[in-house]
């Protein structure tokens, strides 16, 4: 048990990461830096230099592989060949998955380094699948949501392959990341369900119930939050990196995600007085505070600030590590009140 706990430690570590790793590809618009998927460029391993995407006569080429053809589109190995010593139009087809046809080192391996920490992540959540199987006659719980995390890696892997064969498509980003973080719950019920002892806490109804909302309103803002970075991102493509401009005429999600923030404060605020007035005993609620202070100061940095360096990143990981804490939290609250429905039973 000591053990299985570990590996789900480990695997939120890694998942964190990857969210993390996931905010600095969209901040430094890098999530097309692989045009294709699982592999990028046709490689295992991308290429550093625009040169090793031109064609080349007498190679081996691989089915799948890339070249850049005249600068402005990608062009797909049909079969495995030896090039001769002109291009030869019969081997080649348009790569038509999206029309996105850009080399840039630095995007190649950003997008690339995400990706895999992403594939490293799954290891130890398919070590955790397989292993949960020991533990279905005794809790089958802990089974069942191992399992569901194993699948819900594997959609993310298929997800991932689906955004960047939409060239990015904005809902699709969104579900990538709202799936992520129920991954991040599954994990963390993993990481509860097998402590071997608990805190001295106390239920109370009006706390879970705020609680509860709190969550949703995190929800709500990390969803908001993708959105209102999806107009920024289309306010670099065609202002360029005036970041001045960015939100000078901002969209009605701007404005409801900045004013919910100010509700998302006030509840936090009320629980934390709750657990302090009542002595509840759930003192990660003082983590959950930090967080949306920081979170509120990372918000006035970009908006008054020109959104200075890894403030855009830091605010979208800030706000998983809040909705970890909350669910954790919900957690203890539950797992108080199966205490208390035993003892009445």
């Amino acid at each position: 048990m000591k053990n299985f706990r570990t590996i789900s430690k480990i695997a939120l570590v890694l998942i964190y990461l990857v969210i993390i790793a996931g905010s600095v590809v969209r901040m430094t618009g890098s999530g097309m830096g692989c045009p294709d998927w699982p592999k990028c460029f046709g490689y295992y391993i991308p290429p550093t230099h625009e040169s090793q995407l031109l064609f080349k006569p007498d190679h081996s080429y691989k089915k799948g592989m890339m070249i850049l053809l005249d600068s402005k589109q990608f062009m797909v190995a049909k079969k495995d060949f030896i090039s001769t010593k002109t291009y030869d139009d019969n081997n080649w087809e348009l790569y038509s998955t999206h029309d996105y046809a850009i080399y840039n080192p630095l995007h190649t391996w950003t997008e690339y380094i995400n990706r895999l920490i992403g594939a490293f992540s799954g290891l130890p959540i398919l070590i955790l699948g397989v292993w949960s199987l020991w533990f279905f006659k005794k809790n089958k719980w802990i089974a069942v949501i191992a399992l569901l995390t194993l699948f819900g890696m594997g959609f993310q892997a298929w997800l991932g392959k689906t955004v960047v064969d939409s060239n990015l498509a904005p809902y699709k980003i969104t579900v990538h990341m709202v799936m992520a973080l129920l991954i991040v719950a599954f994990i963390l019920y993993l990481i509860f369900a097998t402590k071997t002892s608990f805190k001295l806490q106390k239920y109370h109804s009006f706390f879970n119930t705020l609680l509860v909302v709190g969550i949703v309103l995190t929800l709500i803002q990390i969803v908001l939050g993708t959105q209102v970075r999806q107009f920024v991102d289309e306010q670099t493509k065609a202002m360029g990196y005036e970041k001045s401009l960015w939100l000078a005429q901002p969209e009605l999600d701007f404005y409801i995600h900045r004013s919910t923030s100010i509700l998302v404060l006030a509840i936090n605020g009320y629980l934390w007085f709750i657990n302090k007035k009542l002595n509840l005993g759930y003192k990660k609620i003082n983590l959950v505070l930090s967080c949306i202070l920081l979170e509120v100061f990372s918000g006035i940095m970009m908006y008054y600030f020109d959104f200075p360096f890894l403030s855009q990143p830091l605010h979208l990981v800030i706000a998983s590590i809040l909705f970890g804490i909350q669910m954790y939290i919900l957690l203890e609250i539950l797992h108080q009140k199966r205490m208390i429905n035993k003892t009445i039973a």
